[in-house]
């Protein structure tokens, strides 16, 4: 599986939120998803599984199915983001703490 964090310029805070999807996947010791950010004027559909981004940005994810976006409120609650992201992998039946 492959999740992507996307942001307005793929830099600042699409990094941050990738590094706390790292964090937290280690933090429940899962070991076999990719992460990466990107921004999203170049990101497509088939470039990850999952695209986390700020709700706000998420209607310029226009070519992206819906069922693959995750909408953040806040890019730096780390609760927010660990709970979307449990959802996923309990979605896809994968083992976590």
């Amino acid at each position: 599986m492959k999740i992507l964090a996307v942001c307005q310029s793929g830099l600042g805070s699409s990094f941050m939120v990738q590094m706390n999807i790292q964090q937290i996947l280690q933090d429940e010791s899962v070991s076999d998803i990719s992460v990466d950010h990107a921004d999203v004027g170049s990101v497509s559909s088939d470039a990850a599984d999952y695209f986390f981004v700020e709700a706000t940005l998420a209607d310029a994810l226009g070519n992206i199915q819906q069922n693959k976006i995750v909408k953040l409120n806040s890019l730096i609650d780390k609760n927010e983001t660990q709970q979307k992201l449990n959802e996923i992998l309990d979605k896809n039946n994968i083992d976590h703490k």
